[in-house]
């Protein structure tokens, strides 16, 4: 009895190990290269779904998600998060704008020969786009993708083993320096 007991145990164990993992981690395989230079085709990814249990996706992220339903694909895409909800994105002289400000994106295939209008992210969207840019179906295509789209933040290269690593996700310093420079020019107490 005692042997049953623990065997019994050990597989409730082992159940909700895996349970967990389910929860919180996923591995996808890298459908399109769109996200050259930096992830390829037929690339397996691990992916963090707890990542925005508890915070918001930021800019730079490398997320994956479920493509918007007119588009008809049965597989989620990877793209890296471009414009927050709130922000002002436009694509012009082969640069990415957020709010009036090029980005430095020194991590692209090419810079992108396409031109987006300025266009408000909506509260809950999120304005992603492929580092392949000129080979991405992306949302300079078909717009902006909701919150609950999201599966979770790239974060682990691991198959085939010749590419193992971390996925790298950006930041850009030229916003947060203009943001700095919008405080400091701000009236002490006010709005501007």
């Amino acid at each position: 009895m005692k042997i049953l007991r623990e065997v019994g145990i050990t597989i409730l164990i082992a159940i909700a190990i895996f349970a967990l993992l389910r929860l919180t981690v996923q591995g996808y395989r890298v459908q399109y290269s769109c996200m050259l230079p930096n992830i390829e085709e037929d690339e397996w990814i691990m992916v963090s779904k707890a990542s925005y249990f508890f915070s918001d996706p930021e800019r730079g992220d490398v997320v994956v998600f479920k493509p918007p339903e007119e588009l008809h694909s049965r597989y989620p895409f990877i793209k890296r998060v471009i414009g927050l909800p709130g922000d002002i994105v436009e694509v012009k002289n082969n640069k990415v704008f957020i709010n009036g400000i090029p980005l430095e994106e020194g991590y692209i295939m090419e810079p992108p020969h396409y031109t987006v209008p300025p266009k408000k992210i909506p509260p809950d969207e999120y304005f992603v786009l492929g580092d392949n840019r000129n080979n991405a179906n992306d949302s300079h295509c078909w717009g902006t993708v909701p919150r609950e789209n999201l599966i979770g933040k790239a974060w682990l290269i691991y198959w085939p083993l010749n590419k193992w690593g971390i996925v790298k996700h950006y930041s850009y310093s030229e916003l947060s320096v203009a943001g700095e420079q919008g405080m400091i020019c701000s009236p002490v107490g006010g709005t501007t």
